[in-house]
């Protein structure tokens, strides 16, 4: 049955989740809600999470235990793998005590990679980082060659250009995570409130994890969706970002993605990095 009622939802224009969303958006999905799409970076996004806004937002996972009070997190749509964790980069080489008391920019201090960048600074540097800055992401890597900070954590397509930028890769988060873990590294969740009830939600779940199948069957289809909100990057670094975030677990978390997510929360509360989560947070309705 179809729901007409319009579901409002937020995500970034990274290739990752244009292709993901692409025919939902276009209205491709059978008996799919019609989706009102705003387009923001993923620290506005998790801030939106914050004051309930919206019905359906792409998040950092990091954020999931200020916001699953009111939104259940979905089993599909987001972003977790495995060599694809965020990067820290350096104007020269060096290694992780060169970050000891210095500048770092960071996407959001809520994000994941900022939660996975503070359990790496917390076993590898000595005495810890200093100072932390937020810069939307692709203002980043500019920060780090142009001196303005002494390091940058990185993520999404910058695995693929930052030595464009004469910079170098002092630490990858996802090694260390997948090292100390063995478990693939979450990133980015799909999250919908509560109050939409139990029938909306599956049907939104569902309504996703076929917007992915789609976009496998005819990635041409969402080819000019995808160039058309990834700015000015190459076509083939797009490609590379579909082809590293959008992944199995796109399609369904499972249970490996599961034991990452709580993973990754419970290791952050027992730092005192994130409020711990009850045994039925993560589940879905």
């Amino acid at each position: 049955m179809a729901i007409t009622a319009p579901v409002s939802i937020a995500y970034s224009p990274c290739p990752n989740d244009t292709f993901v969303f692409e025919a939902w958006a276009h209205g491709r999905v059978p008996d799919a809600a019609p989706p009102q799409v705003t387009f923001a970076d993923i620290d506005v996004t998790n801030g939106m999470a914050e004051r309930g806004e919206l019905d359906v937002l792409k998040v950092s996972y990091a954020v999931l235990p200020w916001v699953l009070e009111e939104y259940a997190l979905l089993p599909c749509g987001g972003a977790l793998g495995r060599g694809c964790g965020p990067l820290v980069l350096t104007g020269a080489p060096g290694d992780a005590a060169a970050l000891s008391g210095k500048k770092v920019a960071v996407p959001s201090e809520r994000s994941t990679a900022y939660l996975l960048f503070r359990l790496w600074a917390a076993a590898e540097v000595p005495g810890g980082v200093g100072e932390i800055v937020v810069l939307p992401f692709h203002e980043i890597m500019p920060a780090v060659r142009d001196g303005a900070v002494d390091a940058g954590l990185v993520i999404h397509e910058a695995r693929f250009t930052y030595q464009q930028y004469g910079l170098h890769k002092l630490a990858d988060m996802g090694e260390h995570w997948e090292a100390t873990t063995g478990l693939p590294i979450p990133l980015g969740a799909i999250i919908a409130k509560r109050s939409l009830g139990t029938k909306t939600l599956r049907s939104l779940a569902e309504t996703i994890r076929t917007s992915v199948r789609m976009a496998w069957q005819d990635p041409d289809a969402s080819r000019p969706y995808v160039l058309e909100h990834a700015q000015e990057m190459d076509p083939a670094v797009a490609e590379q970002h579909i082809g590293l975030y959008v992944n199995a677990f796109t399609e369904n978390l499972g249970d490996d993605g599961y034991a990452a997510v709580r993973g990754l929360l419970d290791r952050a509360a027992a730092e005192g990095l994130v409020p711990p989560l009850g045994p039925e947070a993560l589940a879905f309705p």
